[in-house]
């Protein structure tokens, strides 16, 4: 899986390809993306039902996107793309940050932004480490082997989130299994449902802390105490919030925490050189967040027609960023399909851009420089416990990651 299978593709495909697609090696773009690496900017790609719509390549162009408020991501808007059956089933419900526009995003964003600024994110390394020592402990007191995603990549950004949320980390096994059910949940119907029952969790959750006297210590804490209380926010409102924040805060970190780990045992040269090196770690970091592009087809429609790379996107028509190819555009990075530790590569797309960018983007970064360094200087010896081609990953159209990740050291 070290070397890319050959993507060139054909410069004039027969027609538009099918988006997402699944990999075929975890931590590269899929084989049959081959034909939207060819230089183009945009391209048009077929969805699950048949829609066409646009699907952005190309790393300056999608830059200039995201940041155009000329595209918006509404998702009660009749045309917005809609990629799979199971996002469909969802798609009435009310999604906070990630589904609305300025000034509602602006207004919301400015609720939370306070507890997801680069100084939080450093006052909470002592916590992280913390729960990063306990998971190794136990890992290393049962002894080899090790299944890495149940006993180390999940539970590190779960804690983590419900500590900061305020959250109870004993309810991890409830709002895990919702969470991947409305990810990866086999029909619309177990998807609606799944949504369904982490509102009513969290509805619960927020009513219980409306009784309390006063905040304590968690992010809902206060929005229940202040923005509640105050009519700045209201139930729905603050449900839909915790929601994104809770399966955002533990999802993507988990899935880069074991599909980086994967990525970096498959490149012995690449890991020798990270451990000779700690000093690296950071740029690591950076490095596995573009390489791996684990948010794969961020969405958008147009409000208006908009003139792109010589390319008329008309209103009304969906627009959808393939971040793993974009991640990779040769007219940004030098041997793009290479794991390089020394590139300067903190201009990638892995949280997105412009107004929607990452909200926890410095605290993953934290949580992955943790996790990672500890695991790697605690366990020298890590390694596979199983064939590499044998190893589940998720398929494309949810987030990417391992299913599983058996390790022995």
């Amino acid at each position: 899986m070290t070397d890319l299978t050959d993507t060139s593709g054909p410069l004039s495909p027969a027609g538009p390809v099918a988006f997402p697609q699944d990999r075929t090696c975890p931590y590269h773009p899929p084989t049959g993306y081959g034909p939207l690496r060819d230089g183009r900017a945009l391209s048009r790609v077929t969805l699950y039902d048949g829609r066409e719509v646009w699907l952005v390549t190309a790393h300056a162009t999608a830059r200039a996107l995201l940041a155009d408020p000329r595209l918006s991501t509404d998702r009660n808007r009749p045309d917005f793309p809609v990629p799979t059956e199971r996002f469909a089933g969802v798609r009435a419900r009310r999604v906070a940050l990630l589904g609305v526009d300025d000034p509602e995003h602006r207004r919301q964003r400015k609720m939370v932004i306070p507890s997801f600024t680069l100084k939080r994110a450093a006052e909470l390394r002592p916590l992280i480490q913390r729960t990063v020592d306990g998971r190794l402990d136990a890992m290393i007191a049962q002894g080899p082997p090790a299944e890495l995603v149940s006993a180390f990549a999940l539970p590190v950004p779960s804690i983590v989130i419900c500590g900061l949320l305020g959250v109870p980390y004993a309810d991890h096994e409830f709002f895990e299994e919702q969470s991947r059910r409305l990810l990866r949940g086999p029909t619309a119907a177990d998807t609606q449902d799944a949504r369904a029952r982490l509102e009513d969790y969290l509805g619960a959750l927020i009513d219980d802390k409306a009784k309390e006297p006063g905040p304590g210590a968690g992010v809902l804490d206060d929005l229940v105490h202040h923005e509640l209380r105050d009519g700045a926010l209201d139930r729905d409102g603050l449900v839909a919030l915790a929601v994104i924040l809770l399966i955002a805060g533990h999802e993507t970190t988990a899935n880069m925490i074991s599909l980086g780990t994967f990525t970096l045992l498959r490149h012995p040269d690449r890991l020798a050189e990270l451990r000779a090196d700690p000093a690296l770690l950071p740029g690591a970091v950076e490095e596995l967040l573009r390489m791996l592009s684990i948010a794969e087809g961020l969405q958008r429609v147009a409000l208006e027609d908009i003139e792109i790379a010589g390319t008329t996107i008309r209103a009304g028509q969906g627009v959808l960023f393939a971040t793993s190819v974009i991640n990779r555009d040769p007219a940004q990075y030098e041997d793009p399909d290479t794991l390089d530790l020394h590139r300067s590569g903190r201009h990638h797309l892995a949280f997105g851009f412009g107004i929607h960018q990452c909200l926890g983007q410095n605290l993953t970064r934290a949580e992955l420089e943790i996790a990672l360094g500890s695991l790697l200087t605690r366990l020298p010896g890590l390694r596979l416990a199983a064939p590499a081609e044998e190893i589940p990953f998720k398929p494309g159209d949810t987030i990417q990651g391992m299913l599983e990740l058996p390790v022995t050291w």
